[in-house]
């Protein structure tokens, strides 16, 4: 399913190849500049994905290795400030 203007990205099933996920997660933050415009703005964004078994682990851990980054787990708390911007 393709929703645009979004902050917040829930993956509840993993999806099977990093392609996919990464489409998923990208979405969280970007907004198109105008519905006749294929310009994109990015702002801040979270995915949050659950992982349930080593499978899922498997994806994350070669999607860390091929990105360079590092995805941790979720906090108790989260700060909305850090990932979403505030609209004053």
């Amino acid at each position: 399913m393709g929703i645009d203007r979004v902050n917040i990205v829930f993956n509840y099933d993993m999806p099977e190849d990093i392609d996919t996920y990464l489409r998923q997660v990208t979405r969280a933050g970007r907004f198109p500049i105008s519905s006749k415009c294929a310009t994109w703005v990015g702002t801040k964004g979270l995915a949050i994905t659950y992982v349930v078994n080593e499978s899922d682990a498997a994806i994350l851990i070669e999607i860390q290795s091929r990105f360079e980054v590092q995805i941790t787990e979720m906090p108790d708390e989260i700060n909305a400030d850090t990932y979403i911007e505030s609209r004053r």
